[in-house]
């Protein structure tokens, strides 16, 4: 009689497969795998409100299964087809229903990154700080993504301007499917209801927008109206109408016991939409006698653009003196880079080899007249 084969061996491999079957479920499980959450492919979303609930079912009446807060990052577990609602795990493992509304996505957040890796040592042109709570936007514009929220009194550095139509299209580098989402669902504000319906395009208004850091190095613009410029009262004071763009330290001088600063200030017409970011700069020092600030140097009809740069630098017999440079545009819109001095209280520009000194205001008005008669 013919000997059978033994099932053992058989038997022992499929052990074996359901054991290593068994140890790859469970690793999945612990790693929270499954659908859109899957290990190699979880899709994560960012919270852009000041805090969300977590509801544990679609419908008028739920419970609240958990909260998320503005920035947090939560990973998307199902999307519902016929509403616009996600379920979501939050940094903390609760689960639930969300808004998707109230979520941008990985792109988006990934532009805020590179910005912050991009402006992370940019020299702050000025300090400015928020009346109330206001959103911080990937891109200049009412209509372009958004992610962070700036609280009420917030200080922030300002590092970059840029005029925008604000009736215009949104730039393209936006994530265009966050505004896909919100296209149905109530705006936040009136200011940014999408204009539709107009068979012509509606006037440009332009409004100028600031690229901000905040103290915990998150990059991002923030419409410039909603900021209030960090200026000394005895500075502003001596605007005369005039929107103050920045105001930097160039020394310190002692009166009594005090040590006043000296300031460089760079002052522009009072509207927005302008070309350039400053049209004069002047520099205030401290009359330790009368106990005033006064004007040391005044530059006007300028199309200047920042940023600024202070240095030091040795000059002979004067010795190791402030400069500070300033980006200026030409006729033909090129950029020029003008340094000064400052030794106290005197303000000197200094001259490139070979360059020309410039003609001053009074002596170009001069010639002007002359011209005229002639």
């Amino acid at each position: 009689m013919r000997k059978l084969p033994s099932i053992f061996p058989v038997v022992k491999r499929y052990f074996s497969v359901l054991v290593l079957a068994g140890t790859a479920a469970l690793a999945c499980a612990m790693a929270g795998c499954g659908g859109a959450g899957s290990a190699s492919g979880a899709e994560y979303a960012y919270v852009a409100v000041t805090e969300a609930s977590l509801r544990d079912h679609v419908s008028t009446v739920y419970n609240k299964t958990g909260v998320v807060h503005n920035g947090e990052r939560v990973q998307i577990l199902e999307r519902m087809q016929n509403k616009r609602f996600l379920r979501v795990r939050s940094p903390r493992g609760e689960e639930g229903w969300i808004q998707e509304r109230y979520l941008v996505d990985q792109a988006t957040f990934d532009q805020f990154q590179r910005l912050a890796e991009q402006f992370k040592n940019a020299p702050a042109q000025a300090t400015a700080s928020t009346e109330e709570q206001v959103k911080v936007h990937v891109l200049p514009g009412r209509k372009t993504g958004y992610l962070y929220l700036l609280n009420e009194k917030q200080k922030v550095d300002l590092l970059q301007r840029q005029s925008v139509d604000r009736n215009a299209a949104p730039l393209q580098v936006q994530v265009k499917d966050e505004k896909q989402k919100d296209k149905d669902a109530d705006t936040d504000s009136p200011d940014e209801e999408h204009v539709k319906g107009d068979s012509k395009a509606p006037p440009a208004v332009r409004e100028d927008w600031w690229l901000v850091r905040d103290a915990q190095k998150r990059v991002g613009w923030v419409l410039g109206r909603a900021l209030y410029l960090d200026i000394p009262s005895s500075i502003a004071e001596y605007s005369e109408g005039q929107r103050i763009v920045a105001a930097f330290p160039l020394d310190e001088v002692q009166d009594g016991d005090n040590k006043v600063p000296e300031y460089l200030v760079l002052l522009t017409e009072n509207k927005d939409g302008q070309p350039y970011d400053f049209t004069q700069i002047r520099v205030f020092t401290w009359n330790a006698r009368k106990h005033r600030y006064e004007t040391a140097y005044r530059e006007r009809d300028l199309a200047g653009m920042l940023p600024v740069a202070l240095g030091r630098q040795d000059f002979e017999k004067e010795g190791n003196l402030r400069t500070f440079t300033v980006h200026v545009k030409d006729d033909n819109g090129a950029l020029h880079d003008r340094t000064y001095k400052f030794n106290p209280p005197i303000v000197r520009r200094v001259l490139a080899p070979g360059e020309e000194p410039p003609v001053s205001h009074h002596k170009r008005a001069a010639r002007t007249k002359m011209k005229s008669k002639q």
